[in-house]
């Protein structure tokens, strides 16, 4: 294999992405637009779902994780009375119901999916078993469980009732949240079933969809140097976590992967922290004793 060739630039390209395009279709265009050699998102949306898809350019994959791990939100209509195997629209109904609750019964139920809970993920999701995807197993009609997983869900609000099939709601959550999940899970509460009609990521860490791009602006700009222009920071990726000061004496230190004297103030021991050198990032790492220990090195 040879190298892959491309632009060595860093930084955050932020998408409003539409419906019908998966997530990793939206990186594999941007690359090509940027001719960049190295790219990747923040938190996959389903084929269906729209918003706020933040696509890390170079070095700034290397900050993917902080992004990822940030609170986030979604806004999301639910189709009451009927649940479907894919806990969407896309999927077959397997089960449906009459019943349809007030909206005091659904602003009552919502107050069960605040804090921290266990959230079972749907069956057609990208979670591993035992090596396989779950889409795969459950498009081979494999019978098997997906073990529940803590979820922090900071807020979760009806914001519409257009009719009494339809809610639409708002959640904020940190990582791994399935709002296909709450759909499905809010139905069963309800005892009329439930799931998601339409969904779309309204924010993710520092990232908007206010003043993302469209795919629409990506083609018509792909190859040229004005797309470069919409590129964020990589230190955007950064802003959740404690940053630290280095000296000029320190750089070549920590981009050789070497604990090095950081300036820091009110940083905790062994906190997670990154340092820069005039407002450039150089490293992330663990602060101790007056050093910062990378585990990440970015290249100039």
């Amino acid at each position: 294999m040879g190298k892959r060739k491309g632009r060595d630039i860093s930084g955050w390209i932020i998408v409003d992405k539409p419906a019908g395009i998966t997530s990793t279709a939206v990186v594999n265009k941007i690359r090509w637009a940027l001719g960049a050699k190295k790219a990747g998102h923040a938190g996959t949306l389903d084929p269906e779902a729209t918003g706020l898809l933040a696509v890390a350019i170079g070095e700034a994959t290397k900050t993917i994780p902080y992004i990822t791990d940030a609170l986030k939100a979604y806004e999301f209509t639910v189709t009451l009375g009927a649940a479907t195997n894919t806990d969407d629209a896309e999927g077959e109904i397997i089960a449906s119901s009459d019943q349809r609750p007030t909206d005091d019964e659904i602003k009552e139920a919502l107050n069960g999916f605040l804090g921290d809970i266990m959230q079972v993920p749907p069956k057609f999701s990208a979670v591993k078993i035992d090596g396989q995807r779950a889409y795969k197993l459950a498009r081979d009609d494999e019978e098997f469980e997906i073990a529940a997983r803590p979820l922090w869900v900071e807020e979760l609000v009806m914001v519409d009732r257009p009719d009494a099939d339809h809610v639409v709601l708002e959640m904020t959550c940190g990582k791994g949240g399935y709002v296909r999940s709450i759909a499905r899970d809010l139905g069963a509460k309800l005892g009329c079933y439930g799931h998601v009609l339409r969904l779309r990521r309204i924010w993710s860490g520092p990232f908007e969809t206010e003043g993302a791009m469209t795919m629409e602006q990506i083609e018509e700009l792909a190859k040229t140097p004005e797309l470069d222009n919409y590129l964020r920071p990589l230190e955007d990726g950064l802003c959740d976590i404690t940053e630290v000061r280095c000296p000029p004496e320190s750089i070549t230190r920590l981009r050789n992967g070497n604990a090095a004297t950081v300036i820091a103030h009110d940083v905790e021991f062994n906190e997670e922290c990154w340092a820069s050198f005039e407002g450039q990032a150089i490293a992330v790492g663990h602060f101790r004793s007056g050093e910062l220990h990378p585990s990440r090195v970015f290249v100039s």
